[in-house]
């Protein structure tokens, strides 16, 4: 036979070499082994534990609570802004509000905070969209929630892209 021929690979090497490498790892036979697998296994933990948090959008972070027609609804949500100001994240979130046609909008801008009103169901019972901007390290993070009253009804997707417009705007 060739030497750079195809050979079927035997039982040993399948099973046995795959798991004689683990355990050489994981039952290190020296302190520094042992201390060297502990350290690399705490970062790659790390690493893998923070990354979802970073990553996570508008959309992802969307959520429904609440019984349709029977209680309020609330449609919550957040995200965070590398880099961006709070302060001007919630005179942008502002002008998103005003762009999505929320009316009578509240600012507290001590406590990094906006209240607005929506009438759209023609009930004279509006809805209320509350949204916070705070700084989280060199971040600002936005939340946001939008109360529909009980005995009314929205479509979620119809929501939560409105909403994520809102939210998206305080990057502007």
């Amino acid at each position: 036979m060739p030497a750079n021929a195809c050979t079927p690979l035997s039982y040993s090497r399948l099973i046995l070499e795959p798991y004689r490498f683990w355990r050489s790892i994981v039952f290190a036979e020296s302190p520094g082994e042992t201390m060297l697998f502990r350290l690399a296994a705490g970062l790659c933990l790390a690493v893998f534990a923070a990354t979802p948090a970073l990553a996570q959008s508008c959309q992802d972070n969307f959520a429904v609570e609440g019984t349709p027609l029977i209680t309020a609804m609330n449609f919550r949500t957040s995200q965070n802004f590398p880099g961006v100001d709070h302060r001007k994240a919630l005179s942008s979130l502002r002008s998103g509000m005003l762009a999505e046609g929320f009316s009578n909008i509240a600012v507290d801008r001590e406590g990094g905070a906006l209240t607005a009103l929506q009438e759209t169901s023609g009930s004279g019972r509006p809805q209320t969209l509350r949204i916070t901007a705070r700084k989280v390290g060199n971040a600002t993070r936005v939340d946001a929630v939008f109360i529909i009253q009980a005995g009314q009804v929205a479509d979620a997707n119809t929501v939560r892209t409105a909403i994520c417009r809102v939210v998206a705007s305080a990057r502007l």
